[in-house]
């Protein structure tokens, strides 16, 4: 076998096939050199879904002659000198330019603040002209074109133009919302133009700008540490809630991250809140010394691994839970939203006219004396109106609107709809309530309260069950075995490679306790968490508690509506029922004004 040396030209596509997956992937990469340069604007303009055209233009410090001849040749950078413990930039490697000029028609124009004159310098496939001098402005402009030209290959795996537009849109949103100072303008043939204006120490309203107005009116704000670890931005409550995971933006030292071990966080702090195939909206920055992460684990830069992860784990779990239990139990403001959409089909429709012979009730005649004149609606009214909600107010009472309500968060009882809903009367506006959906949700807190309070008794098996698994999974059970004891599941090794389980929770009754742990274990392999016994105990407690909490149809008095509402304020978790769904709506009064045209 000869061992030959790889030309420069085919290194450098071997290292673009590693940093570019996409046109997505070059944006990220010239976008992150522009921040890295000091930029306060940057616009990006592309064509053909970026694989045609793709300039990005930033308002940074610019480059010399000499170091713009230097940033195309790989592994030359400004931005670290000799160690990859102390990485405060967002690139540091040096091989994006080299990359997107090896396989694309790349071209630089910069210009410093002090020169009087800019500086140019153009790579096709590979091949690199001379610098050169150039008219430019104070920044840089870099422009790619025909990406992918030199390697066909690559250029087949591409997506549709909108899919790849789709994907570099994704790329400046999670770029604006880290960089709140910077103006981002993205434009081009294939989209309508995006424009991101900076909103400076206002990270929420930049947040606004990215995620939508609804974001800002239905988030938490968070702020918390732990050790050398720092955790801020924004969740959104459980009820405001998305199909997929993508409006999860996770950023680590200011670099937008996609790690396995934030999402699972994200998924455990936001478990029996939201239902099942619904993903939680929110924006977190994790902010620690750079010598505890490592980002230098993938090429796109977009994976990290933390020197302790358990602690990252805690920190965002425990931060984001208290954030729910001090603010997440409300009802998302898009469910008024979604009231007022509903409401409005039937205000737009046009009212029937008046005919004498469509009425079964004759005119009132103006001239009619005090006494007709009051009887003839009063008649129609009773005859007419069926009212189909209970009023909460005692016989005596005359009018139900006399009586003030008190100042609680959800009000004072005033009607049950249906024997299904309590209608509550606030300070601001009304809230409706699902009597069921409330109630299973305290009965499930108190059983839960109760599971996590002791250990869960536990079932001794006549015949231990014995479970064959691999020796590292036996390794991450035992790990946890002092957990699982507590849970009510005894297990201990069985020799090499063998779980032996002693016991089992009493109240899962018969189980399979061989698919159990080896359920536990790939769930380890995975996400390094043993969640799934906890998980089953809690399916459990949920279930008992929608057969034992007030059933739909029941009619209750007065104070045990008042006694539910206050209970559910005084309960962590009672926004949403065991099921993820909002147990209350609540309704502004300037909402209700507007149905009725009155602002």
């Amino acid at each position: 076998m000869i061992i030959k040396q790889l030309s420069e030209t085919l290194i450098n596509q071997i290292a673009a096939g590693e940093v570019l997956e996409r046109p997505a992937s070059a944006a990220k990469e010239l976008i992150e050199n522009a921040l890295d340069a000091g930029a306060t604007r940057i616009e990006i303009a592309t064509a053909g879904g970026g694989k045609t055209l793709l300039r990005v233009t930033d308002n940074g410090g610019g480059m010399s002659p000499a170091d713009l001849a230097l940033a195309v040749q790989r592994h030359c950078t400004s931005k670290i000198s000799d160690s990859l413990t102390d990485i405060r930039t967002l690139g540091f490697r040096g091989e994006a330019l080299p990359s997107i000029g090896s396989v694309a028609r790349l071209s630089i124009t910069t210009r410093t603040a002090g020169a009087n004159e800019g500086a140019a310098i153009a790579i096709a496939g590979g091949k690199t002209e001379a610098v050169r001098p150039s008219p430019a402005n104070v920044g840089t402009v870099v422009e790619v074109r025909d990406l992918f030209f030199a390697t066909p290959a690559r250029l087949k795996f591409m997506k549709s133009e909108k899919a790849e537009a789709a994907a570099i849109s994704e790329v400046v949103r999670r770029m604006a919302i880290a960089f709140p100072k910077v103006r981002f303008v993205l434009s081009g043939s294939d989209r309508t133009t995006l424009e991101f204006p900076a909103t400076g120490e206002d990270r929420l309203a930049r947040m606004a700008q990215v995620l939508g107005k609804d974001f800002r009116d239905n988030a938490i704000e968070i702020d918390a540490e732990r050790e050398d670890a720092r955790l801020t931005g924004f969740a959104g409550v459980p009820t405001f809630n998305r199909g997929n995971s993508l409006q999860q933006y996770v950023f680590v030292n200011g670099r937008p991250v996609q790690d396995k071990l934030i999402l699972s966080a994200i998924r455990a702090a936001y478990a029996e809140t939201i239902p099942q195939g619904r993903y939680p909206v929110a924006v977190l920055s994790i902010e620690l010394e750079p010598a505890l992460v490592d980002v230098n684990v993938h090429p796109a830069k977009s994976d990290v691994r933390f020197r302790d992860p358990g602690l990252i784990r805690g920190l965002l779990i425990g931060a984001i839970r208290e954030a729910l239990a001090r603010g997440g139990d409300r009802a998302a403001t898009t469910g008024a939203s979604g009231m007022m959409r509903a409401f409005r089909p039937e205000m737009q429709r046009p009212p029937q006219p008046w005919t004498p012979a469509a009425s079964p009730y004759r005119p009132i005649d103006f001239g009619e004396t005090a006494n007709g004149f009051a009887e003839a609606p009063q008649r129609a009214f009773v005859e007419f109106s069926q009212p189909s909600a209970r009023s909460t107010a005692p016989a005596e009472e005359t009018r139900v609107s006399d009586v003030t309500p008190p100042s609680f968060p959800l009000g004072a009882a005033r009607a049950q709809l249906h024997e299904n809903y309590i209608v509550a009367q606030t300070d601001d506006g009304l809230v409706i309530v699902d009597q069921h959906a409330a109630h299973e949700r305290l009965v499930f807190e108190t059983m839960r309260t109760a599971l996590h309070s002791r250990p869960v008794p536990a079932q001794t098996l006549l015949i231990p069950e014995i479970v064959d698994l691999p020796e590292d999974d036996c390794e991450r059970l035992m790990a946890h075995a002092e957990e699982f004891t507590r849970l009510g599941l005894a297990i201990e090794r069985f020799g090499p490679g063998a779980i032996a389980v002693r016991e089992t929770p009493a109240m899962l009754g018969e189980m399979d306790a061989v698919g159990l742990v080896r359920q536990l274990a790939d769930e380890l392999a995975e996400w390094d968490t043993a969640n799934g016994l906890a998980g089953r105990l809690e399916y459990l407690a949920a279930t008992m508690a929608c057969h034992g909490s007030v059933r739909s149809g029941r009619r209750m008095r007065t104070e045990e509506m008042n006694a539910l509402l206050r209970q559910m304020e005084a309960t962590p978790g009672s926004g949403q029922c065991n099921h993820g769904r909002p147990t209350y709506i609540e309704l502004k009064l300037s909402d209700i004004e507007r149905l009725f045209g009155r602002s």
